[in-house]
């Protein structure tokens, strides 16, 4: 085994030479291939929408595809109002205004509903009438309170388009489910009635409407509102699409801001140590390179960047700026020793090249682990992230050493580099002779240590809250939990019931169960989550019903005869309305039940998605029945990526132990070098569980990074501690040495490292603030993992050889 890596150390340092003598051929070479890759990147698109998180062939995702082409999109924008007086005529007028408005305004509208035209069914001697509320304008006090009336009295307006205290009002607004894009504008504008018969290509699939386009409406429908908002008439906008959009820009704008920040830092802290600018550039423009084609590659496969693959520009940051500094380190230091350029890179590649291999394929294949994941995003975070720490190596050992070589460097040392240094190297020296004098010492307090922090993952609650992440004082926030409050609820569970055959909605037994099941839903809640209000093709049924039998509020009921039903479905679709097709399908074979719920932390969705689940169980036994809708996708999103999180994370240890073992060439040794590995990642564990800090999507992705970093220290150690006892048979100078030339890398990367993600804390988004802060932490944890409990570890196993 040391003679195999002993050649391949060899093979580096060959390498390396052939980059040195050929090095504008490799320059060259590299920025055609880095170019044609990069050529790709503007066609990258954004996608933070909840079903992203899904696989395409997910049976959730599915069934909600399904819905959405039958019923249309089940995510509603929600303009809430609260005037001094509703039922005013000024008020009125004002809304009406506002309706208007936003109807000819907004794009990709499917349908928009307020108190202007909200379904009003009424009976006139034999007629079914089926208006609009405010179809006959009310003038005078008489009208408007007879209207008030009406409004008041009718349960499907309660808390959908009024409060129950009457005090708000909304305009709901649904867009198109499908997307415009790529549908030409022509002479059949206007006919879209006519366009929604015509049926696509068999192979052109269409697309939902994107991320871009519900950016469009909430936009458009945000400069509107703001024209009306007043310290007399607060109005509130909320509804998931304009959650999924404030939550995006807020959290571009601070990732991006505290990326470019980090990346400053980070700078600032190269020129610091290196106390040159190609110290701080060539690290720079590998991080750079590999980001971009790693977002390109991403272009390549059509996937687009999601909420949790924004953390890959800061995983590539760590990653390439670790094994770029290994390299550079150790050239820098052979520099100032041999003034040989062509030497110091050899040398450099020789050194380290193969623990920047192993560092990388080890880090690459515990990320690739996450590919089988049934999340989307964290199986693209495991391809696109261990693709990009590959590109990060290729770039490391290809191109870094190629610039290297045509960059003109100074072989000066300033007294302030040396000053640096030799603090440095009195903190190694101190941090070798204590870990090599006290090994049983540190072991046993790194173990109470561990120890407590396992305790305290025991305390860890799950959680997916995307709504807290933004500041107390964010508009959607506040508006978001005020409509939760007054109108019980802004989001929606869909249920869908199939008879699989015609006119089986027409059975009143079935419709009775349908009504029952939302009645005794509205009775279920679990801690902040409930169920608001529910509805279904019943309540129009009802409405009809009551028409029919002189507007008497005692026939608000369900007909118990079966050609009755089918006789008043009749009715009202002769009326000219089409409100049915938002509930039933053409040949009333399926209808779909939907309950208003709140806003609240995704991993509460769950426990009543269960109770709904076994209460249809018990009382729908004869008719397929399925529960979609968005909640119903966020809770499944939730419980997946928590399994598969755990699942990718002990194949991503057994992988990396495995690696270790063959590294270090010793089954012993390498299972032991995994306490250093594991060390850091429980203490973040520990801080999470004992600091009450939820266990959401962002801080599941710090241990991916948290990985990666121990994992490149710990293999950075281990190799060379292995080679300088081969050379020694001492394990204590071993350890010394070892400190004193990789040890410098280490403790680089690990401080610029650790402030350019503190660096995060200060961002407005509490889930970016923890990611800053954990990753942070975890970072200088690996660092004082492989300074302490590393080298303790191989003193009391590795014997001094006479």
């Amino acid at each position: 085994m040391n003679n195999i890596r002993n050649r391949i150390e060899y093979q580096f340092a060959a390498f390396a030479r052939k980059i040195y003598h050929h090095r504008i051929k490799t320059i060259f070479l590299m920025l055609i291939a880095i170019g044609a890759l990069l050529s790709q990147l503007p066609t990258i698109e954004i996608d933070t929408s909840t079903e992203a998180f899904l696989h395409k062939t997910d049976p959730a995702l599915l069934t909600y595809n399904d819905f959405r082409d039958q019923f249309g999109r089940d995510e509603v924008v929600i303009v809430a109002l609260k005037p001094k007086q509703v039922f005013d005529v000024n008020f009125l007028k004002t809304l009406a205004q506002l309706h208007t408005e936003l109807e000819e305004n907004v794009p990709y509208i499917d349908d928009i509903t307020s108190l202007v035209n909200a379904r009003n069914t009424r009976g006139e001697e034999d007629l079914l009438i089926v208006e609009d509320l405010l179809e006959n304008w009310p003038e005078t006090e008489d009208q408007i309170q007879a209207t008030k009336q009406r409004a008041l009295s009718n349960p499907m307006y309660e808390n959908m388009l009024i409060s129950k205290d009457g005090t708000f009002t909304t305009i709901i607004i649904q867009t198109q489910s499908h997307s415009s894009m790529g549908v030409e504008d022509d002479i059949m504008d206007g006919f879209e009635d006519f366009e929604d018969t015509i049926e696509a290509p068999a192979d052109t699939e269409r697309k939902y409407l994107t991320d871009q386009e519900n950016t469009q409406v909430i936009l458009a429908v945000e400069k509107i509102v703001k024209k009306y908002r007043s310290g007399d008439l607060p109005i509130y906008l909320a509804g998931s699409p304009a959650v999924v959009h404030f939550l995006k820009q807020a959290m571009m704008s601070d990732m991006q801001k505290f990326m470019l920040l980090a990346v400053l830092t980070v700078s600032i802290l190269l020129y610091i140590m290196f106390r040159r600018i190609t110290g701080v550039i060539l690290p720079m423009v590998i991080v750079i390179l590999s980001l971009l084609s790693t977002i390109s590659l991403m272009a390549i496969s059509g996937v687009p960047i999601k909420v949790p693959t924004e953390i890959l520009p800061s995983f590539i940051l760590a990653v390439g700026v670790g094994s770029s500094v290994h390299i550079l380190a150790i050239f820098f230091h052979h520099l100032r020793k041999t003034k040989s350029k062509e030497e110091s890179i050899v040398y450099a590649l020789g050194h380290s090249g193969l623990a920047v291999l192993m560092t990388n394929l080890t880090t690459a294949a515990g990320l690739m682990s996450f590919s089988n994941a049934d999340v989307a995003p964290v199986a693209e975070i495991g391809i696109f992230a261990g693709a990009g720490i590959i590109l990060a190596f290729i770039y490391t050992i290809v191109l870094l050493p190629a610039l290297i070589a045509v960059i003109p460097l100074s072989d000066s040392k300033t007294e302030v580099l040396r000053k640096n240094n030799r603090i440095m190297d009195n903190v190694l020296e101190s941090i070798g002779r204590f870990s090599t004098t006290h090994p049983k010492k540190i072991l046993f307090i790194s173990f109470c240590i561990i120890a407590i922090a396992f305790a305290g993952t025991l305390s860890i609650e799950f959680s997916h809250y995307p709504l807290k992440w933004l500041p107390e004082t964010s508009e959607i926030r506040v508006a978001t939990e005020k409509i939760d409050k007054e109108l019980n609820g802004s989001m929606s569970m869909e249920i869908l019931f199939k008879t699989d055959r015609e006119n089986g909605l027409y059975e009143p037994e079935l419709l009775n169960r349908i009504e029952s099941a939302g009645d005794d839903f509205e009775k279920m809640s679990f801690k902040e989550m409930f169920i608001g209000k529910s509805w279904s093709v019943t309540t129009i049924l009802k409405e009809i019903n009551q028409a029919l039998n002189g507007n008497n509020a005692n026939a608000y009921t369900i007909p118990q005869n079966k050609p009755l039903v089918a006789q008043e479905f009749l009715l009202f679709e002769n009326s000219g309305s089409d409100d049915l097709e938002d509930f039933v399908d053409s040949q009333f074979s399926m209808a779909r039940l939907t309950l208003k719920v709140p806003f609240v932390d995704g991993i509460l969705y769950d426990p009543i998605e269960e109770e709904i689940t076994a209460y249809l169980n018990k009382n729908f036994h004869d008719v397929d029945f399925q529960i979609t809708g968005l909640v119903a996708l966020l809770a499944k999103t939730f419980n997946n990526t928590i399994t598969s999180m755990a699942e990718s994370y002990l194949i991503a240890v057994a992988i990396i132990t495995l690696m270790m073992i063959i590294l270090i060439g010793r089954i012993r040794i390498g299972l032991l070098s995994m306490i250093p590995n594991l060390a850091p990642i429980i203490l973040m564990l520990g801080v999470i569980g004992w600091f009450g800090f939820p266990m959401d999507l962002f801080t599941m992705m710090v241990a991916s990074i948290a990985i990666g970093l121990a994992v490149d220290d710990t293999i950075h150690f281990m190799h060379n501690f292995r080679r300088y006892y081969e050379q020694s048979g001492d394990p204590e100078k071993a350890v010394f040495e070892t400190l004193h030339s990789t040890g410098r890398a280490m403790l680089v990367t690990s401080v610029v490292l650790s402030v350019g993600f503190f660096i995060y804390m200060f961002a407005s988004m509490q889930n970016i603030v923890r990611f800053g802060f954990l990753t942070g932490f975890t970072i200088l944890m690996a660092l004082a993992s492989d300074y302490f409990i590393a080298p303790a570890l191989m003193v009391l196993v590795n014997k001094k050889r006479a």
